[in-house]
């Protein structure tokens, strides 16, 4: 079994972020308290040429309330999104962060919104996490005016500039190196900021990983680069695509940590050790030892290659969002029914936006050239065409200017 590992991580995992503190005697009021509280990680962390943080994480009652509502809102928006994919809703490629959610949210509470964070395509919830709204995430997903990106990136381009969220490709790989360039950019200003540049097992091997990597070690940069470990490149199993999967290790002269990437805290405290080590060091790599539900993007359904048994499994021992549940439970934060409330209010609120996001209109045929080039750059040319003919030759048109480094405005005639 290409996840036989999963089982003994599981069973670890079982006995639930055991409390170091004393539990309280009365419930803390759902709203939120401040309190600390001190937990430990489901699995200690392992290191490479670094001494790993400690298991024990300071968090309080308001943050664990937020990791789930923002987990829960995150896992039903992604549910949403598949429904609406099979409703012909939403076209094209997407690929769904179920499962995920712990390193997202996890991460985020680690940094501020001067840290840039870059990603694959895999990257709703990250988005979310930056502070995307939902309708955003909706309305781009059907190509629509109010999405993120205007409708014309779709899934794998989301993008949040004013809180250094750069994306969303879908290039395997292509984001490694941008994200070492943002860290390049923030060394030069000194700005005390770091930038994570996520990437999946898949992608692990891509050559330009190391090249970005060399060149950061080289010059110290501030570089996180965050390994998404779902165990699965597409259909082809870890272990058959990477003589050596240990992917923590990789970066050879480049410290390493292995994390449990569903476990939100655990994620936490390597996202805020990472950041430390890179802005005295250099660059660092992390492995989130993470699974997606849901197959690699729409169209596969994510149970040829493993078992239905596996995936319910790894649902049943390591589900983030159960994980906090369970610690928010034991530590009576909150009663069953008004987590329970916390979802229903969840699912209204995607309900909500999803209905906003079908209202959006569609772009207009002009905006499909605009945002091309920057503004006064290249030659300028004015097309007018009868509306919807002549395609053909205005691909053609386009495929010349490309040479003249060209932007092009269109007039449509009815």
């Amino acid at each position: 079994m290409a996840l036989s590992h999963l089982a003994a991580s599981a069973s670890r995992s079982s006995s639930l972020l055991k409390p170091l503190s004393s539990a309280l005697s009365l419930r803390r009021p759902i709203s939120g308290d401040n309190s600390p509280l001190t937990v430990e990680t489901s699995v200690p962390f392992t290191s490479h040429q670094c001494e790993a943080p400690p298991r024990s994480v300071e968090t309080n009652p308001k943050e664990l309330l937020t990791f789930f509502r923002d987990m829960a809102l995150m896992r039903r928006m992604e549910i949403a999104a598949d429904s609406l994919y099979k409703a012909k809703l939403i076209r094209g490629f997407c690929h769904l962060y179920d499962g995920q959610e712990a390193v997202a949210v996890g991460m985020e509470a680690a940094i501020t919104k001067k840290d840039c964070i870059i990603t694959a395509y895999r990257d709703h919830c990250t988005f979310v996490s930056r502070g995307g709204t939902l309708l955003e995430v909706f309305a781009e997903l059907m190509g629509r005016q109010a999405g993120c990106s205007k409708g014309k990136g779709g899934s794998m381009h989301f993008y949040k500039k004013d809180s250094n969220f750069y994306g969303g490709h879908g290039i395997v790989g292509a984001q490694v190196p941008l994200g070492c360039g943002l860290a390049f950019a923030q060394k030069y200003s000194k700005d005390e900021t770091v930038t994570f540049a996520l990437y999946g097992d898949g992608a692990a091997n891509q050559g330009q990983l190391f090249e970005a990597l060399n060149i950061s070690a080289l010059w110290d940069l501030p570089a996180i680069l965050v390994c998404e470990n779902n165990h699965y490149g597409m259909g082809t199993a870890e272990w058959r695509a990477a003589k050596s999967p240990a992917y923590y290790k990789r970066g050879d002269y480049v410290p390493g940590l292995k994390v449990d990437g569903m476990d939100a805290l655990a994620v936490k405290q390597a996202c805020k050790f990472a950041k430390e080590h890179a802005l005295k060091n250099g660059p660092i790599i992390l492995e989130m030892d993470t699974y997606r539900y849901h197959g690699h993007s729409m169209s596969d359904p994510g149970s040829t290659y493993r078992t239905r048994d596996e995936i319910s499994g790894v649902r049943q021992e390591r589900d983030p969002i159960e994980r906090i549940r369970k610690l928010i439970l034991s530590h009576d934060l909150a009663t069953e029914k008004e987590l329970k409330d916390v979802e229903k209010e969840v699912r209204k609120e995607v309900d909500d936006a999803i209905a906003q996001a079908k209202e959006s209109p569609m772009p207009e045929p002009s905006e499909l050239f605009t945002n091309v080039y920057a503004k006064g750059l290249g030659v300028e040319v004015r097309i007018i065409c009868l509306r919807y003919k002549y395609i053909y030759s205005i691909c053609l048109s386009l495929s010349l200017l490309r040479f003249l480094n060209s932007s092009v405005n269109f007039e449509f005639l009815d």
